[in-house]
């Protein structure tokens, strides 16, 4: 199947199962898979055959043989080594194509999932977590399947090639490769609890410092400038330490099972070469030194490699966990629900509230409560309120980033619960107070998101945004890069280039969330400008502290608890003396 639509196949990742999950995924490249196992059946060979070599080779000393026949198995062992190198090389490209395309679609779920889980799971998780989730686990998946598969397949072979020589060879003796898988199972049952607990604590607390370190770097302007840096810096170290201590005990508890398994597979290893001998000086078994010799390396051989797979239990473990991680963003049901809803090709741009409420989780009363409301295709209504009445909330509505609790959204005279709402806002645009950028050029912020988009409109567009006197003054003009977050741009030359952003997009319905309100004069008025440009003949829905900033709406929706108590346009508010006159008259002050 070709990468591209394999990608596109949906992965299905079981938290409750994680080996089987594991084995679902590398089993989504069965090609590779079967080219990468018959490699490795062949670059194996030498382990379990080098054991007979050395056996005829003894008993050809043993027995006073012809030094030609000890050159003919020279010769052979001598083959089967040669052919390790590009077999060991094929299984190597295969594998590891099979782990790294794995790891990188479990990032493409993960992309993909968090894009079309609800806001709601995004305002009550971190994005640091969220990260490590996407960076750290899918890592350990990589780093397990990379360090495991080999150990493993190598103690399979060389079981498989132990007991078909040893059958043919002393057959009497099979029961004795028996006591190894018991008793390695054993081992690794006494541990499988007790290091998933240990590892899921670990994993947990990795997660909450993660967040901890996000939140610091977030905070260090207030930090700073409020002198806390002492309390930052002991909320860090504190998260920090419980990372040591938790971290600590496992990997106490991963040094024991290291060591029972060490232990406990070369005294096994020693038993099988002291019963060897002892069958063959006895005569209890027809045994000639140089099977005692065979019997004893078959043994230590595969005693090795169960020992190898028994010391990766950490690595395992850790990467199972990582699985788990993984599936609680996979298995997450807070989606925000569009397939199977209509496709919207255009918008006019009339909205419409019917009796809307909408309760948040958890949330001791309504945010908003039983709201109708008609927004006409071109208007701008603004939304005033103390903080808290729901203005934001009506914002996230229209959005579609939540949906009403009760009563009905429409999107020109159309139930937007049968709407799919990313058709819609491809008809839509936001101006947050805080607009944030990706690190890349101005022309790429600019055209985030559509292709092929001609350089007059993007001119035209950062010239009607009053953004192109400073883009055009830098030394690498619209191909400046703007830093993290548009660290290297202003606060006002960050939501020119926001407002630059939504022009090029021509949208019918326009959303903007205070944002004048972070910047000084000189910045508000450029914005000001730019934004009654944005606004003209869109419909548009405005949220503001500052009234001085919606003088000239279309109408004025004044909002507490949730419900509208006044609207009409400014002066006619002003003069009712009501709910907005006196916001209007503190401001004033």
């Amino acid at each position: 199947m070709p990468q591209q639509a394999l990608s596109r196949t949906r992965l299905v990742v079981d938290g409750q199962r994680p080996v089987r999950t594991i084995l679902r995924l590398l089993a989504r490249r069965p090609g590779r898979m079967a080219v990468a196992l018959g490699a490795f059946a062949l670059k194996e060979i030498p382990m379990w055959a080098l054991p007979v070599v050395t056996a005829a080779i003894v008993d050809i000393v043993s027995l006073g043989g012809e030094v030609s026949a000890i050159w003919w198995w020279f010769a052979l062992a001598s083959a089967l080594l040669l052919q390790n190198y590009p077999h060991h090389l094929l299984y190597t490209r295969m594998f590891m194509r099979v782990v790294r395309d794995t790891g990188a679609n479990l990032r493409g779920a993960l992309a993909e999932r968090l894009q079309g889980l609800s806001i709601g799971f995004h305002s009550r998780t971190s994005a640091s977590i969220v990260q490590t989730k996407v960076v750290r686990d899918v890592e350990n998946i990589e780093i397990m399947l990379q360090q495991i598969g080999q150990p493993l397949l190598s103690a399979i072979m060389v079981l498989i090639g132990a007991l078909a020589m040893t059958a043919i060879k002393v057959p009497e003796f099979l029961p004795v490769y028996l006591l190894a898988v018991p008793l390695a199972l054993g081992i690794r049952w006494f541990s499988a609890r007790r290091s998933r607990v240990h590892n899921e604590r670990f994993r947990r607390e990795v997660e909450g410092f993660a967040a901890r370190v996000g939140e610091m770097a977030t905070l260090i302007p207030i930090t700073r400038a409020h002198g806390l840096e002492r309390t930052a810096v002991t909320r860090v170290e504190s998260s920090a330490d419980e990372v040591r201590r938790i971290g600590l005990v496992l990997d106490m508890l991963n040094g024991r099972i290291a060591s029972m398994s060490w232990v406990a597979m070369q005294l096994l290893g020693a038993f099988c070469l002291v019963l060897a001998a002892t069958f063959a000086l006895t005569g209890i078994l027809p045994i000639s030194p140089g099977e005692v010799v065979m019997l004893s390396a078959y043994f230590a051989l595969l005693t090795q490699g169960l020992t190898q797979i028994l010391m990766l239990i950490p690595v395992a473990t850790r990467g199972v966990e990582s699985v788990r991680s993984i599936a609680e963003v996979l298995e997450e049901p807070d989606l925000e629900e569009n397939d199977g809803r209509d496709n919207v090709d255009g918008v006019t741009g009339a909205i419409a509230l019917e009796r809307v409420s909408h309760v948040y989780p958890d949330a001791d009363a309504p945010a908003l409560r039983e709201v109708s409301l008609e927004i006409a295709p071109g208007e701008t209504v603004a939304f005033v309120g103390s903080s808290g009445s729901g203005k934001s909330t009506m914002l996230n509505l229209v959005l579609g980033f939540i949906r009403p609790t009760s009563g009905r959204l429409l999107i020109d005279g159309r139930d937007a619960n049968e709407l799919d709402l990313r058709s819609v806002r491809r008809h839509v645009s936001v101006v947050p107070q805080e607009s944030v950028l990706f690190e890349g050029s101005i022309r790429d912020n600019v055209a985030y998101g559509l292709e092929d988009v001609p350089d007059d409109r993007i001119r035209e567009a950062l010239v009607d945004a009053n953004a192109w006197e400073f883009v055009s003054q830098l030394p690498d003009g619209w191909d400046a890069v703007v830093g993290e977050r548009g660290a290297r741009l202003s606060g006002g030359q960050r939501q020119r280039i926001a407002i630059a952003r939504a022009l090029v997009r021509d949208p019918r319905i326009l959303l903007l969330d205070e944002a004048t309100s972070a910047l000084d004069p000189s910045s508000e008025a450029l914005v000001k400008e730019a934004l009654e440009r944005l606004m003209r003949g869109r419909t548009t829905l405005v949220v503001a502290h500052r009234l001085s900033t919606i003088r000239s709406a279309d109408r004025i929706v004044v909002l507490e608890r949730g419900r509208i108590v006044e609207q009409g346009p400014h002066d006619e508010l002003v003069a009712r003396r009501g709910r907005y006159a006196e916001l209007h008259r503190t401001q004033a002050v």
